[in-house]
């Protein structure tokens, strides 16, 4: 329900290659980490969001999703549930195409707010797990 195979397969393929990682920082221990990599391995720019702002797999990190001076086309979302509602608005209202909140993270009406605002979304997936059965 929250992630089916064409709306996965459009947000990884025809949305656009720039998403920003909320929650990625140099912790190597964090699944953020890897999927970011994951991510550019298959061609994406990942921009790093997170309040430290770190330089992370070669990109400047910037403190939110505001900061981002460029247009970013998909957000990625890894804080927890009870975050991520506010991060999907900030993603709508930074001009995003979709929102994809990883595993575990679920938020219903944030789910239906983002969709009503046109984006498309994905919750409770990972794009490391999806992208490479593309």
């Amino acid at each position: 329900m929250y992630g089916d195979q064409e709306t996965i397969r459009r947000i990884l393929t025809e949305l656009g290659d720039t998403w920003a990682v909320v929650g990625l920082s140099n912790n190597e221990d964090r699944a953020a980490y890897g999927v970011a990599k994951v991510l550019q391995r298959f061609g994406k720019r990942v921009v790093p969001v997170h309040p430290k702002a770190e330089t992370v797999h070669g990109e400047p990190g910037y403190p939110s999703l505001e900061a981002v001076p460029f247009k970013v086309d998909v957000v990625d979302v890894f804080v927890n549930s009870a975050l991520a509602g506010e991060v999907a608005d900030e993603a709508v209202a930074a001009g995003a195409e979709a929102v994809w909140f990883q595993l575990n993270v679920i938020d219903e009406a944030a789910f239906a707010r983002t969709r009503e605002a046109g984006l498309e979304m994905v919750m409770d997936r990972c794009p490391a797990i999806e992208i490479p059965a593309l």
